[in-house]
């Protein structure tokens, strides 16, 4: 069976870690059953095989497999252990937007950034293996480890730890598992990002990530919701708030800074993208 299912949990904000342990079943032992949990309980077994189900979907999830049992699922054994297995497993919260698809093509639009945010989907394969497990179970014994002392010296050890792990699990970090056009996207977004002052144009930008323009055009509309010139323009508008906020230049000077040649057609888009002028956004936030 091969990996399958995303989680994606919407940050922020971020998960909330409550308590690892450590169980061994014997032959003939079996997980629990549980309805509506509350919170999310990730397994990761470290010897022979857990057979479980949530809801319509089974799992033999043996040595160097993980599985995420959702907080509002019905999951229960669906036969008993046939030899030993020992697993750990954490408990944690997450009081954010989090859905299921069946994989990427199903993937949520990506918005553009705000300045004064910072979000971030974490996608978590309910069902994998993952390629770091040996670190992953380093860092379980030591939350379990953790488990025995003070709350107050482990807190921050532990939810370090455990954000360590989801690190590890998600679907995101580094590219691995991502597919091609989120990758291609995501490497367009940080392009645009990083050159947004710049006279950046298909063209320009085919060259710098060496595909066609029309190919990442596709992705970008695939994974963002709009074409690659339509995120450098709301990025610029939302770098412009910033400065309004953050500064006392003149308009003008802003809309140079941000990539815009004529100060009237920028207070112009400004205007149509935040509903207010320039100045009067920058007003907002004057005592």
């Amino acid at each position: 069976m091969g990996e399958q299912g995303l989680i994606w949990m919407e940050q922020p904000p971020l998960p909330y870690y409550i308590a690892t342990g450590l169980t061994v079943l014997q032959p003939g032992e079996q997980h629990p059953s549980r309805r509506n949990l509350g919170i999310f309980d990730l397994l990761w077994v470290v010897k022979g095989t857990l057979y479980i189900g949530e809801e319509e979907q089974a799992w033999e999830v043996a040595e160097g497999q993980t599985l995420l049992l959702l907080p509002d699922r019905y999951h229960y054994a669906v036969k008993p252990c046939e030899t030993e297995t020992v697993f750990y497993w954490n408990h944690f919260d997450f009081t954010g937007t989090w859905y299921s698809t069946a994989d990427d093509a199903a993937s949520p639009a990506h918005p553009v950034r705000q300045v004064w945010a910072n979000p971030y989907p974490v996608r978590i394969r309910q069902y994998a293996s993952p390629p770091e497990f040996p670190l992953a179970e380093r860092h379980l014994g030591q939350l379990l480890a953790y488990s025995g002392r003070q709350r107050s010296a482990a807190y921050w050890n532990e939810h370090q730890l455990f954000m360590e792990l989801l690190g590890l699990l998600d679907e995101g970090y580094g590219g691995s598992g991502a597919s091609p056009a989120l990758k291609l996207a995501e490497k367009t977004e940080a392009y645009l990002r990083q050159h947004y002052q710049a006279d950046v144009t298909n063209e320009s930008l085919a060259e710098a990530l060496h595909f066609h323009p029309n190919y990442i055009v596709r992705c970008m509309k695939e994974i963002y919701r709009c074409t690659p010139m339509e995120y450098l323009h709301e990025y610029r508008l939302e770098q412009a708030k910033l400065l309004l906020i953050k500064t006392e230049w003149p308009v003008a000077q802003i809309a140079e800074r941000v990539g815009f040649q004529y100060a009237p057609y920028f207070s112009s888009c400004f205007k149509r993208y935040a509903g207010i002028s320039p100045l009067r956004f920058r007003q907002q936030y004057t005592p």
